[in-house]
């Protein structure tokens, strides 16, 4: 019976905690294409929205810098910089610029680097070839 009890209090604590959590802070971007929060913050943990680059019609490098520059406004605007990123999703169009995104993904991110998942899509947003989405930790 004794470790019933301890689950129990446990349980009850962890609901007790999780009730004075502070309440999630939404950021929003005038300028989102839909309907979503550029970021939400709770407690130390930052998840900010999928970025896509302004610069879409130059190379791809040029977009894939402009990406990771997006992002890295989204993360100040919560006061964080890339290297708080814990986890990164990226979204390609072409997987066969894998190599290229990740020459200038580890030119700008720095070691150790967040946990990573790369996916190729048919399509983004805008005409995008490439957007990412990050969670941060203050």
């Amino acid at each position: 019976m004794a470790p019933m009890r301890r689950i129990l209090l446990s349980l009850l604590a962890a609901g007790t905690a999780a009730c004075t959590a502070p309440a999630p802070e939404f950021l929003y971007d005038e300028a989102a294409l839909g309907p979503y929060s550029s970021a939400v913050i709770v407690g130390d943990l930052v998840l900010l929205s999928g970025k896509i680059g302004a610069q879409r019609t130059g190379t791809f490098e040029e977009e894939v810098a402009s990406c990771i520059d997006a992002v890295e406004a989204g993360l100040r605007e919560a006061g964080l910089e890339l290297s708080d990123a814990v986890e990164a999703r990226v979204y390609l169009t072409d997987i066969n610029h894998y190599a290229a995104f990740n020459g200038i993904y580890a030119a700008r991110f720095s070691k150790p680097y967040p946990a990573r998942t790369c996916v190729a899509v048919k399509e983004l947003p805008a005409g995008a070839r490439v957007e990412i989405q990050v969670a941060a930790r203050r």
